[in-house]
């Protein structure tokens, strides 16, 4: 590495962010600009370890020590090259990932770890700026085409793939613009939606066309799509939310937090909401039950829209401080975490039970009956009992489903006559039972996170460039095993 005592001497730092009074003023990115000079530190610390488990640790297996090396001597084309060989989109994930890779880290064993999720993002805006990241059409075209349904992080991966291998690929999206989780999931203050029309230009003009407003089912005719494209790839994502079947559940003013989120990711950029169909925070008790990160994106906009309280609620035991022998090196780490939302108000609880709405006599939600529950193990599994006799009420008139999402929406998947598993996407190797069909992404594993779902998308990508073409020259990821050999 460029510097081999870095990792001594270098302590590990990250961009400030605003003022959290400041910053709920609006729905800009948080973070402040941060010194070149200091992310070229921050690569410094990347020590040269022999093993990077860091590979492995990346769903996408991005080549980290060399990225982080050519950072530290200042090569910008370098850095990108070697980070683009492995990730189509580091603008997103240097954003909005929860680092994996961070946790692999060998110098987070008695350290803190290399920023490698801000070093990421910095090489694609450093790139961007310099004019290392532009178009870069196939220079020659197969004279295949490819359908892509569905152009989130998943279905713009295995386009943007199979078009630089050369084929003519067109992604449907049914909503009126292209992005889906990124564009409609997840708040303008951890992604500006900027990011991702710059990255879909460049696509364009590259090649890829987009069709929105184009629902296969409703205006878009799967029969169709099967005699004219040679090869058609599902990425609609799993988008079916977890429901909480209890009393007083239809009751107003309970939502699902994708409603919520996508209803103001839309005012943001524009849209005209219907005032009976408003979604607002405004003055009110808001209660998130979910304690993951569509709770957290929850709890920032209730922030932004000017809530009078927040309180989230988990049902598990609030996690430890630090890892235990259940969770070592170089696993995910099962410790509390606080995100920036967290930072700008709010209660938590932990190990709560959500047992009943209750609402007013014009049938809105009012209050919110709660149970506290104990954790306990019983044959090696983790089971809990109630503390009926502790429980309390809360005030609420908006709470926000953020418990998860099952399965992609089966009126789709029906229409092309492919078979499920556990309400997924069956497939071999990304193969589904239909001859030409691929899947990948939460339609094909459950919900996950963006950096997977770009994962799954190159994949899906190889195989179907395979059965096009009957080998692929796109670079397919290596195996855990020999990551680390």
């Amino acid at each position: 590495m460029g510097k081999i005592d870095g990792f001594l001497t270098i302590d590990r730092e990250l961009p400030k962010s605003r003022n959290p009074k400041e910053r709920i003023g609006d729905f800009k990115e948080i973070y402040v600009e941060f010194a070149e000079q200091k992310t070229k530190d921050q690569a410094a610390r990347c020590m040269d370890c022999g093993v990077p488990f860091c590979h492995n640790g990346c769903p996408l297996g991005n080549v980290i020590p060399e990225f982080n090396d050519s950072v530290y001597n200042e090569d910008w084309q370098s850095a990108i090259e070697i980070l683009r060989s492995t990730n189509n989109f580091p603008e997103f994930t240097g954003r909005i990932c929860p680092a994996p890779c961070e946790a692999s880290c060998v110098l987070g064993i008695n350290k803190p770890p290399v920023a490698i999720e801000h070093i990421e993002k910095s090489i694609a805006e450093k790139a961007y700026k310099l004019g290392l990241i532009k178009a870069n059409p196939p220079k020659t075209r197969t004279g295949k085409k490819a359908a892509v349904i569905g152009s989130g992080p998943a279905g713009l991966a295995c386009a943007d793939q199979l078009n630089q291998a050369g084929h003519s690929v067109t992604v449907y999206e049914r909503d009126s613009r292209v992005g889906g989780l990124l564009r409609y999931g997840i708040p303008d203050f951890k992604l500006e939606k900027w990011v991702i029309d710059r990255r879909v230009d460049i696509m364009k003009t590259e090649g890829v066309e987009f069709e929105v407003n184009a629902e296969v089912g409703a205006n878009v005719s799967a029969d169709h799509l099967m005699e004219i494209f040679d090869v058609i790839v599902i990425c609609t994502g799993s988008t079916v939310p977890r429901d909480l079947g209890i009393s007083g559940r239809n009751a107003k003013g309970i939502h699902y937090a994708m409603e919520f989120l996508t209803q103001q990711n839309k005012k943001v950029a524009g849209d005209t909401i219907k005032d009976r169909d408003i979604i607002s925070a405004k003055g009110r008790n808001v209660v998130v039950i979910g304690g993951g990160d569509t709770g957290s994106d929850c709890i920032g906009t209730s922030h932004r829209q000017g809530a009078a309280s927040v309180v989230q609620l988990e049902l598990m035991p609030k996690p430890l401080t630090e890892r235990t022998d259940k969770d070592p090196w170089p696993l995910w780490p099962m410790t509390v975490r606080t995100s920036s939302s967290h930072e700008e108000g709010g209660d938590r609880q932990w190990s709560v039970l959500t047992k009943e709405f209750l609402t007013n006599e014009h049938g809105q939600v009012e209050k919110i009956k709660l149970v506290p529950i104990e954790w306990y193990e019983d044959n090696g599994k983790m089971a809990f009992k109630e503390l009926e006799e502790k429980s309390y009420t809360i005030d609420c008139d908006l709470a926000l489903l953020a418990i998860g999402f099952t399965t992609p929406e089966h009126h789709v998947l029906s229409q092309f006559n492919l078979m499920k598993t556990n309400g997924l996407v069956k497939a071999d190797n990304y193969r589904t039972n239909r001859t030409k069909i691929f899947t990948a992404g939460d339609a094909r594993r459950g919900q996950s996170l963006v950096v997977w779902a770009i994962s799954e998308g190159r994949e899906a990508a190889v195989e179907a460039d395979k059965f096009l073409m009957g080998s692929s020259k796109l670079r397919q990821k290596e195996n855990s095993m020999t990551t680390l050999s």
